[in-house]
């Protein structure tokens, strides 16, 4: 497993650790099972690891993105208003992809 977290990768291990369990039922091989049930395991840890992570970025977001619109809407300066109106909202998208189940 790679040092971040990966959805993809996770999922990839999760499905592959299923297979290695399925032949080592199949063949009796016990230490397949084990190392699929471990691998799969270990995927699933690390996509729950990258949901953690990218539900963090976007609270990260949505409350800069609050602040810049604030800020914005105090100083007249309407960029960065609806630059912030814009990060809020790629934040609050964010949250609700990688919402904690």
């Amino acid at each position: 497993m790679s040092s971040t977290p990966n959805q993809t990768t996770g999922h990839m291990h999760s499905v592959k650790g299923t297979v290695v369990e399925s032949i080592g039922n199949v063949t009796g091989l016990d230490s397949w099972k084990t190392s699929g049930k471990k691998e799969h395991a270990e995927g699933e840890a690390e996509v729950k690891a990258a949901q953690s992570k990218e539900y963090v970025e976007g609270v990260s977001d949505r409350v800069g993105g609050k602040v810049d619109e604030v800020v914005g809407g105090l100083t007249g300066n309407t960029t960065k208003e609806m630059s912030g109106k814009v990060q809020g909202a790629k934040g609050e998208v964010q949250m609700d992809a990688n919402k904690p189940v």
